[in-house]
């Protein structure tokens, strides 16, 4: 597990600074500056979290069961609140209005939050003998 966990950390890293310089030289002529910012948003967030994801997977503070739950609360986190903000921060580019799945955006972030509360938790558990 904790192997996949580094490597996710790692694509979604690289996807971050991709898809960051990309807004930055790609989209810059397409949107407005407020739709960029609110891409950066999502791009910010999505780093954050790959950083996060590759600490969860090379630490050995946290039981496996815990890790597996972080695991997979950021990534499902991520791909709604980071995908769902790329979406609406281009919405007048597609043909599909990306407004009608706003909501998910704010289900991500919870996500994402309860994945950092299961950490923070499962950190004040330990032991003081354990590490």
């Amino acid at each position: 597990m904790n192997k996949k966990i580094i490597i996710t950390g790692g694509i979604l890293g690289f996807l971050s600074v991709v898809i960051g310089a990309f807004a930055a030289h790609g989209l810059k002529a397409l949107i407005s500056a407020e739709s960029i910012q609110t891409f950066e948003t999502g791009v910010r967030y999505q780093m954050y979290h790959a950083l996060l994801l590759l600490f969860i997977g090379g630490t050995s503070y946290l039981p496996e069961k815990k890790k597996a739950v972080i695991f997979y609360l950021v990534l499902i986190g991520v791909i709604l609140f980071s995908g769902s903000i790329y979406g609406l921060a281009t919405n007048n580019l597609t043909g599909f209005d990306f407004k009608t799945i706003g909501f998910v955006t704010p289900i991500g972030g919870l996500l994402m939050i309860v994945g950092w509360l299961i950490m923070i938790l499962s950190f004040f558990r330990l032991k003081s003998g354990k590490n």
